[in-house]
């Protein structure tokens, strides 16, 4: 199996990547016409970026506010001794816990909720705070949304 560091080092790959992120729903023949190779070469490189990790789906994004959640709140939980699974275990069963991350330091996690409305904070709080200490913050707006990671090349420092 190739190496992830070698196929993201071959222009022709980063191009690919490029494209994908322009449109991900582009049919094979537009990206091999794009880059310049057959469209069975361009299946091959797709097969081994998917197989190696650095693609790893192609996805559909929705807006939370057309499905009835305008609001979006950051919840830092800070376990009592011996907690910490239970708070990774709750926020996995709740529909509303869109990221859930284990984080260094005082707080041990970050969690991205949606919520429909601001009075059912309290509901999401109060199941968290059986197991910890809880500090929100409501977005207020979102100057930089999510994004993929840089590609080698393109600006950012290169692994």
């Amino acid at each position: 199996m190739p190496q992830i560091s070698s196929l993201v080092s071959d222009p022709r790959n980063i191009e690919l990547l490029k494209a994908l992120q322009e449109d991900p729903r582009q049919p094979v023949s537009k990206l091999a016409s794009r880059i310049g190779m057959s469209a069975p070469a361009v299946k091959e490189r797709l097969t081994r970026l998917e197989e190696t990790g650095v693609i790893r789906g192609y996805r559909i994004e929705l807006e939370p506010k057309a499905l009835g959640w305008p609001i979006t709140a950051y919840v830092r939980v800070r376990p009592i001794p011996g907690q910490l699974s239970k708070i990774a275990e709750l926020a996995q069963k709740m529909p509303q816990v869109v990221e859930c991350h284990r984080v260094t330091g005082e707080d041990c996690f970050i969690i991205k909720v949606y919520l429909d409305a601001l009075e059912n904070l309290d509901q999401i709080l109060d199941r968290f705070l059986r197991y910890g200490q809880t500090t929100t913050s409501i977005v207020q707006s979102t100057p930089v949304p999510l994004r993929a990671p840089p590609l080698p090349g393109s600006g950012g420092s290169n692994p």
